[in-house]
């Protein structure tokens, strides 16, 4: 290779590595964007096309096997649809985490205990809203027994 040619392959800045996670969250977002189902190619071409297309196969691929995104086969290839939305995205994340650790008590509390105040007071109007919608369900339900 001369060069010249090398030169011209290299990067012009340092190159910046994405977050745990942002890559898969963009993707989700292009394919929510679409308002329907769309193919692979289409989703890199609305995250501007400068991924290949096997890397959006393989986040596509990894969204559907957590429940983020539907595929349907369409000739040879899948149209995909969003499921989730980012924030199911995070909480299929987070649950995904929490059932890998074998303490799941010590991670919640942990988890807990470093919640900023206002966060910590969402969690617990989260918590009684909840349970409140199980124990309305449970009257609408009637007693055991019964229906």
């Amino acid at each position: 290779m001369k060069k010249r040619d090398a030169e011209a392959a290299e990067p012009a800045g340092p190159v910046r590595r994405r977050g745990q996670g942002e890559l898969e969250t963009q993707v989700l977002a292009a394919v929510r964007a679409a308002g329907g189902p769309v193919t692979a190619g289409r989703v890199r071409e609305r995250l501007g096309g400068t991924l290949a297309y096997t890397t959006v196969i393989t986040i596509l691929t990894r969204l559907h096997a957590k429940g983020a995104v539907a595929r349907e086969r369409a000739g040879r290839s899948f149209e995909w649809t969003a499921v989730a939305d980012e924030a199911g995205l995070a909480a299929l994340r987070m649950r995904r985490l929490l059932d890998g650790e074998g303490d799941r008590e010590a991670v919640l509390t942990r988890f807990v205990t470093t919640l900023p105040a206002s966060d910590e007071q969402l969690l617990r109007e989260l918590l009684a809203r909840a349970e409140a919608e199980a124990e309305n369900g449970a009257e609408a339900d009637g007693p055991a027994g019964e229906g």
